[in-house]
């Protein structure tokens, strides 16, 4: 039986026993018998505690042996140390699965990693399911279940949104916001310090559950990085169930460092940005967000375009929902004719026929209704938001009351915007108790909604555009015994350009005309040979940036400057990077005329994070860069190059060629190729891709890989 199957016992047990059970209220052993009993689990309770004989109504059992029924579930909340000892005892039970609440284990340290290491091979020798430890427990709101497994001191309302936490903390506060905004939960999770049952598991479960149609996550790090955008992958685009992500860890203070340019402009959080993005799971900046989001998706269907209409009372708010809209990415709606002459007898002489469309401040709810009604079954209307201000003569509650049953006819997404607290509040009630989000400011409203639209962008990619792109010219077999031989006995070992020619030939990157010299007549040689304009490069693994150090030298013509160039550059070394040991000078045809672009990969503990974006000596400094994970679709590659804001430049902006597209492309796919067939390639760099008007291609003026062994095991 697979773990996924296994968590039924956890999720859905006929009976729980709570190991550690207390008669002191206020403690947590005390919460977690209190709460089943309060919540009307349906299955039967044993508390196990060796000096108490009755909790909260409830018989307790000394030991877990005493109890005479089957246990699917057991909950522990014993000190750390004697954990393992009653994993143990519940093996012997024959207990089906496991949620520990106990803390005391690898987030203390040393000590407590090693009781942890322990414990996870406990249950997993067992084959027992084990969610934590070091969590506030699980909520399956099933009313068939009742479960409250977990120390909150609130039930959630049933709903369909699944919600999986790393951090337990976090729980309790979201629990009381959701129950504040009416948005119920079909299973929430605090998962801990996932020993045993990970986030892929919980993604994978939540993917099945027919209870669950959208996931809503608080995550830290991710274990298993192809095994959870595979799943999340088919979660969405198969499942068709939206996935809401909110990541700790954006800040800077988070990234790591290193010495290629696309390490030390990939932090942490580039891997993660690039990992959720390719798992189809919208990332979301907050709390707020998370939930403003999820009441959308779990009570409105998805949009079918961008274009909002908005209905308000009042002419300021129309224009802050109008500016916030664009802001968005959504596109305001013309309104047919049709639409505009069915306004024309139901609003006042003075109100706004056009978009937004203004049924004045007197309006009262047949007003708006007859507004809803024309303008959100307009066929050029996507989408919209109902803004409402309290005036004196204005029923929101009526409103509130009678809009929903018109907008759910309609079929499209429509949100409320009723602003205000205590004076909207019953009507606020009112929309959300039916299906109709209601949002305190418009803004959040259209921010939901935009977020909608991208959801749609996203989950239109078609099955054929979901998969990852492999070559039949390449030579990875050629590329392996390449990289052996550079490596040798090292542990690592750092290429030239140069030395990366072999290297890139074998996956056909656009390499220009070369040679290597190692004196000044040999310069003078391959500078005839070429017979066009060079660039003469340092080649020492002790210039990282070589152009600061003056070891590159452009627009070099004929022989006699090529040794002029080649003493040159000797001089500008010893003078820049005192001690620097040069191998040789490397010779190459100068690039035509094109954009300078980066190309590049740091491999990255979750995978080979690829980067795309403005090279050249700028990079750093610009940062205007994109990130994915390789492997990857042609898509995804096309979503980087789109994303970078020098885009416009590559497109044709004001006059200047259009670059070739589909080059860039062609080197991010190969390279993405490249470093997943060689897990050798730690950190590989194009810097600058010249990029070509279209039709021309690209070329690599100039590159650098480091190679590393793989640790193994």
């Amino acid at each position: 039986m697979s773990t996924i199957s296994k968590l039924d016992a956890i999720f859905k047990p006929k009976s729980v026993a709570i190991v550690g059970a207390s008669t002191k209220p206020g403690t947590v052993g005390n919460d977690l018998v209190l709460n089943l009993v309060k919540d009307h689990y349906t299955g039967k309770i044993y508390p196990v505690n060796p000096k108490a004989d009755e909790i909260h109504g409830q018989k307790v059992y000394k030991t877990l042996a005493d109890i005479p029924d089957q246990i699917d579930l057991a909950i522990l909340v014993v000190p750390a140390k004697i954990i393992n000892s009653v994993v143990k005892e519940a093996k012997e039970k024959g207990v089906k699965g496991l949620v520990i609440i106990s803390a005391g284990f690898k987030e203390i340290g040393k000590e407590g990693l090693e009781r942890e290491k322990e414990l996870t091979k406990l249950v997993q020798e067992a084959g027992i399911p084990l969610i934590g430890p070091n969590c506030l427990g699980i909520i399956n709101s099933d009313p068939k279940i009742n479960l409250n497994a977990s120390f909150a001191p609130i039930m959630s309302l049933q709903g369909s949104l699944g919600f999986i936490s790393q951090s337990g903390a976090l729980c309790t506060s979201v629990l009381d916001y959701a129950r504040a905004r009416k948005i119920g939960f079909s299973k929430f999770i605090s998962f801990g310090n996932k020993a045993d049952v990970k986030e892929t598991d919980l993604l994978e479960y939540m993917a099945n559950d027919p209870d669950t149609n959208v996931l809503a996550m608080y995550i830290e790090d991710i274990g298993d990085a192809p095994r959870f955008i595979e799943i999340a992958q088919k979660m969405f685009w198969e499942k068709g169930k939206p996935i809401l992500c909110l990541k700790s860890g954006r800040s800077a203070e988070g990234a790591k460092a290193a010495s290629s340019h696309t390490g030390s402009l990939a932090g942490s959080d580039a891997v993660y940005e690039a990992l959720l993005k390719q798992s189809g799971i919208q990332r979301v900046e907050t709390i707020s967000d998370l939930f403003d989001y999820a009441a959308l998706y779990t009570a409105q269907p998805l949009p079918k375009g961008k274009r909002l209409a908005i209905i308000t009372n009042a002419g300021g708010p129309g224009i802050m929902t109008t500016d916030a809209a664009i802001n968005a990415g959504l596109k305001l709606a013309e309104l047919s004719k049709e639409t505009h002459d069915a306004l024309v007898p139901v609003l006042p002489e003075a109100a706004s026929l056009h978009n937004p469309v203004d049924v004045l401040g007197d309006a009262h709810s047949d007003r708006y209704k007859a507004a809803v009604e024309a303008v959100m079954s307009d066929p050029n209307v996507d989408m919209g938001v109902v803004v409402l201000t309290p005036q004196s003569m204005t029923d929101s509650d009526k409103c509130g009351e009678i809009l929903p049953e018109v907008i759910k006819r309609i079929g499209k997404p429509v949100v409320g915007a009723f602003l205000g607290e205590g004076l909207v509040e019953a009507g606020s009630t009112a929309l959300v108790s039916q299906g109709v989000p209601n949002y305190s400011f418009p803004e959040n409203a259209v921010k939901a909604l935009g977020a909608a639209a991208r959801l749609v962008d996203m989950k239109s990619i078609k099955p054929e555009d979901r998969k990852y792109v492999t070559f039949n010219d390449i030579d990875s077999k050629k590329a392996t015994s390449i990289i052996a031989d550079f490596l040798g006995n090292n542990t690592e070992k750092y290429l030239t350009q140069a030395d990366c020619r072999a290297l890139f030939e074998c996956y056909k990157l656009p390499l220009l005309k070369s040679g290597i010299a190692k004196s000044a007549d040999e310069a003078a040689k391959i500078a005839a040979d070429i017979k066009s304009k060079i660039v003469m490069k340092v080649m020492s693994a002790d210039v990282i940036h070589k152009f600061d150090a003056g070891g590159v030298l452009l627009n070099i013509e004929g022989s006699e400057e090529a040794k002029k160039g080649y003493e040159k550059i000797y001089a500008n070394i010893a003078k820049n990077v005192p001690g620097a040991k040069i191998d040789a000078i490397l010779i190459e045809e100068m690039a035509k005329e094109g954009e300078e672009l980066i190309v590049g990969c740091n491999r990255d503990a979750l995978g080979p994070l690829m980067m795309f974006g403005l090279g050249g000596t700028l990079v750093e400094l610009l940062k205007d860069v994109s990130f994915r994970l390789a492997p990857m679709w042609k898509i995804t590659a096309e979503q980087m190059v789109h994303e970078i804001k020098a885009f416009k430049i590559l497109d044709g902006y004001r006059g200047k060629p259009k670059r070739d597209i589909g080059a860039i492309i062609d080197v991010i796919l190969r390279m993405s190729a490249m470093v997943v067939n060689h897990p050798e390639i730690a950190e590989c760099d194009i810097n600058p891709l010249i990029v070509h008007a279209e039709g021309q291609g690209a070329s690599v003026a100039d590159s650098r890989v480091m190679l590393r062994r793989p640790i193994s095991g």
